[in-house]
């Protein structure tokens, strides 16, 4: 019985979605009415709340189209009842997984059914703003197929949700982050190289930009314009801190996989202090930037020097980052590591160390970012190249290491943590291209 009104509920709202010629609304609504089958009680939150968004729809349309009616003086009782009908069938269908026939319905995974839900709601509601908010068509979908883009919409949604069931405990966190990073990128780039082929679609503007990181900072002072990656960067490191580096960066998720392919634990021996030296290429990106800017150079010659500059990197990466087992390109040579390292101070993101650690290093021999050296453990914090990657959190068999925030649990701390980076990470991968 709730799954026939919920199913109609959806059925009636994309219909009214296709006579509209949004196709991507109604592939939404009838994607969610699909995933009332997996009976996992998140659904059930995103049911309530798609279709209580469904209700107010039906509201407005009809007090817009009564008014209509009553302005060319014709009679409007009849459509105020089927608009009557439609909003009190859809608002009782969203609140059918409240009552008990819903709960027994949605009775799968309850542990992970706010998780879930919001990570879910969040990557649905950051993409639609990006979506309503942009000068030009951000979506793929939008681009190829005018009107789709909320179908693609849905699709990362859903698989952010779906990536946060297997990050929902840490060791599965510790997995599936690197993969789906690399996944990140690697879509990324085959988009870069899409439009290399001349295929402008597949740019952010149609214009190239080298993947650089250095540039997000470098191009803008440069050019004197362009600040739409600083900002997205600024924004990024506020909500997530430094995880940037571990979760978004196009370009750290190759050195996490060159950091990985040999199969070595990260080195003990990596110089910490090193991790300053990506301040004084900051500031002479910086400086060579405004030079290049003051001088006149051409773009051509700037991107040349940005070229050479991002192959440096690659070099460092297959050098010292495999070799090492540590993610050196990210800790010792990118600027904008640096920055996030600093700037993620301002977020309230944090790894803590309790009292109770027993300094057994399980948790040092896991971190690639040479973050958590005795002096670190013994401080109660990791030190400033941690990215909040989480990687360490597993191996410690006391629990006594783990994100936190003021006033809550290491667990509902990660948590909280990760609806922000699975939902930003499924943002990018919808909007991130050069």
């Amino acid at each position: 019985m709730p799954v026939f009104i919920i199913t109609i509920s959806y059925l009636l709202l994309a219909a009214h979605s296709i006579r509209l010629g949004d196709m991507g609304l109604a592939v939404c609504f009838l994607g969610c009415g699909g995933l009332i089958f997996i009976k996992e009680r998140w659904v059930a939150v995103v049911t309530t709340a798609v279709l209580g968004g469904g209700a107010l729809l039906w509201i407005i349309k009809g007090a817009q189209l009564i008014s209509l009616r009553i302005g060319f003086g014709e009679d409007w009782l009849r459509l105020g009842i089927i608009m009557g009908a439609l909003f009190g069938v859809t608002f009782f269908s969203a609140i059918l997984p409240l009552l008990p026939a819903g709960i027994k319905w949605f009775h799968r995974d309850p542990d992970k059914m706010w998780f879930k839900s919001a990570i879910f709601l969040l990557t649905a509601l950051l993409l639609e703003i990006v979506r309503s908010k942009a000068p030009f068509p951000v979506l793929l979908l939008d681009r190829f197929f005018p009107d789709w883009g909320r179908a693609e919409i849905f699709i990362l949604s859903a698989y952010a949700a779906w990536i946060g069931g297997k990050m929902f405990l840490p060791d599965g966190a510790k997995m599936i982050r690197p993969r789906i990073w690399a996944f990140f990128s690697v879509v990324f780039f085959f988009q870069l190289m899409l439009g290399l082929t001349g295929l402008d679609l597949f740019l952010m503007t149609g214009h190239l930009h080298l993947p650089v990181p250095a540039l997000i900072v470098g191009g803008p002072v440069f050019r004197g314009s362009g600040f739409f990656m600083p900002i997205l960067f600024a924004v990024s490191v506020f909500m997530v801190g430094s995880a940037w580096c571990s979760h978004l960066c196009y370009i750290g998720a190759w050195d996490d996989q060159f950091s990985r392919i040999s199969g070595k634990r990260p080195s003990a021996k990596f110089p910490h202090a090193l991790i300053w030296m990506r301040l004084i290429l900051l500031i002479l990106v910086v400086t060579v930037a405004w030079g290049f800017r003051v001088a006149g150079v051409s773009g051509t010659v700037a991107v040349l020097w940005a070229v050479f500059f991002g192959l440096i990197g690659l070099f460092v990466m297959l050098l010292f980052s495999r070799k090492m087992g540590m993610m050196v390109h990210c800790s010792s040579f990118c600027p904008m590591g640096i920055v996030a390292n600093i700037l993620g101070k301002v977020s309230p993101w944090r790894i803590k160390i309790t009292s109770g650690c027993t300094m057994c290093g399980r948790c040092s021999r896991v971190c690639r970012y040479g973050a958590l050296r005795k002096e670190d453990l013994k401080s109660g914090h990791p030190g400033l190249s941690c990215t909040l990657c989480g990687d360490c959190i597993s191996p410690c068999t006391h629990g006594c290491i783990g994100y936190k925030l003021p006033f809550l649990s290491f667990d509902k701390s990660r948590k909280i943590f990760l609806v922000l980076t699975i939902s930003f990470h499924a943002l990018f991968l919808g909007v991130a291209r050069m």
